[in-house]
């Protein structure tokens, strides 16, 4: 459990536009954040990013408090039995989503949450071992075409954002590989490197060094456009598999029935301190696009599309999980 705490409010939030940014009796008292991954992680930094954001506006403390287990059902539960007067909040990611489709928690996460504010996107790179003699996605596609069965991937385990990620690709590709779950990216990127296995998505962070070195060899990006740090490398879309878009997402949840008027006031502080010059030009120098502003019912419309593509593509490649 971390306490964010500032020394002194950023000057340039005078007092008076403090006041006004404030509810009348929000908030009142610490707000706490639950993340259902240990410390370090892509969702964890994201959303103590977004915590700061909220210190630095309002000046009250926020606590973030990494329940790990569950595949994240355990922090999911712990909000959804919270007392939803926005002072308990979720962090949360595509995870969020996917328990959801697989039925991993007993209720329907799309009533049983409200949508905050969503933080950022981060693509990934689709890689190969260079012993693969691929050198464009359509060339990978061909050889995954010509030895069905016979070429594997890695991802950080069954059900997670690389393995549906992966497995979309499958199926609009036409293609048909042999999936070996590990228990994180980091141990499916590291027999990537050692020729192991064929392929993974990986973080651009995490690829970007072994790219240059030629440990690995990057094909495509999964996002909806290239990315500055990376501008040679063509999307995954423009490659070869026209409307293939696979990303992880992190943002701000809150437990059903939270007052509308907080959920508003938080999504608009966190968009905006998200969405400051500096803090967008930090995140994209790691790869990561930050959201422009929205609202929350535009939040819960886009999470609502994407939970019945998602539920769509589960029953296409007949993924069950327990």
């Amino acid at each position: 459990m971390l306490r964010i705490t500032t020394l002194a409010l950023m000057t340039s939030f005078a007092t008076g536009a403090l006041a006004q940014d404030k509810l009348p009796d929000y908030p009142k008292k610490p707000i706490r954040v639950i993340v259902g991954i240990a410390p370090g992680g892509g969702l964890d930094n994201m959303v103590r990013l977004g915590a700061q954001k909220l210190v630095e506006r309002w000046g009250q403390p926020v606590i973030v408090d990494n329940r790990p287990g569950g595949g994240t059902v355990i922090a999911m539960d712990m909000v959804v039995n919270a007392v939803p007067d926005g002072y308990t909040l979720l962090g949360a990611s595509e995870t969020l989503m996917m328990n959801g489709v697989l039925k991993r928690a007993p209720y329907d996460v799309r009533t049983a949450f409200i949508p905050v504010v969503q933080l950022t996107t981060q693509p990934y790179v689709m890689v190969v071992t260079p012993s693969v003699s691929a050198k464009s996605v359509k060339e990978f596609i061909a050889l995954a075409k010509s030895k069905p069965g016979a070429l594997t991937y890695g991802s950080q385990g069954m059900g997670t954002t690389g393995h549906i990620g992966i497995e979309r690709f499958q199926l609009m590709s036409g293609t048909n590989m042999v999936h070996v779950p590990y228990k994180g990216a980091s141990l499916a990127l590291v027999d990537v490197i050692s020729a192991q296995i064929h392929m993974t998505f990986s973080i651009i962070a995490a690829t970007g060094p072994h790219m240059r070195s030629g440990k690995l060899r990057g094909l495509g990006l999964t996002g909806a456009k290239r990315s500055a740090l990376l501008p040679d490398l063509p999307t995954v879309a423009e490659a070869g598999v026209p409307g293939f878009q696979s990303h992880n997402t992190y943002g701000y949840v809150a437990p059903a029935g939270t007052p509308r008027p907080i959920v508003r006031a938080l999504a608009s502080v966190i968009s905006q301190g998200m969405n400051a010059p500096d803090t967008v030009k930090a995140l994209a120098a790691d790869g990561s696009d930050v959201v422009p502003p929205a609202t929350p019912e535009e939040f819960k419309a886009k999470f609502d599309s994407e939970y019945a593509a998602l539920e769509k593509l589960i029953r296409a490649i007949h993924i069950k999980i327990n």
